[in-house]
């Protein structure tokens, strides 16, 4: 199994503010619907609940401490570990956020390719991804978009794979 980190961050590793999305993406919204089609999605309670509801085509897990949380067309896990326990017939699930299970899957060792879109502003915000240290990982693919009438900011989808 290769396990996938999928997360659209801003140049000061921002990622959210107030449970939502700080920025307006529409290419970055496809971008994430098409890589992740088809796949598992791990994510937090608070990062789900933020969605509120399974997104079609994907099998959702959500990771929660709360041992009575349950969600109709959601797989309930309590740990990450626990969560690739419940995968099924995919060799390339993805982790999906929020900030904490972020951390708790790089800390563990548990991510195998990121796929990070890079949004070129800083932004103010509540949720950060954890700082990575890129001695561990190799570029393997960058997309550089500019701004457009849809999409606001400059942008890149980057595909990060961890040395061995």
């Amino acid at each position: 199994m290769i396990v996938k980190l999928i997360v659209a961050k801003a140049e000061n590793n921002a990622i959210g503010k107030g449970n939502d999305l700080i920025w307006r993406l529409p290419a970055d919204l496809k971008f994430f619907k098409r890589t992740t089609l088809g796949h598992t999605l791990i994510m937090g309670r608070k990062t789900f609940e933020s969605i509120g509801f399974p997104l079609p085509g994907r099998t959702t897990i959500i990771v929660t401490r709360d041992k009575n949380y349950k969600k109709e067309g959601c797989k309930i896990a309590h740990s990450i570990e626990g969560a690739l326990d419940l995968v099924d017939n995919d060799e390339s699930p993805f982790i999906a956020g929020g900030a904490t299970i972020y951390n708790q899957a790089l800390e563990k060792g548990l991510i195998d390719e990121m796929i990070i879109t890079e949004v070129h502003e800083n932004f103010e915000a509540d949720a950060f991804f954890p700082k990575i240290d890129m001695e561990e990982w190799t570029e393997v693919l960058r997309e550089i978009n500019e701004p457009d009438e849809k999409n606001k900011y400059r942008y890149s989808f980057v595909t990060y794979k961890k040395k061995n």
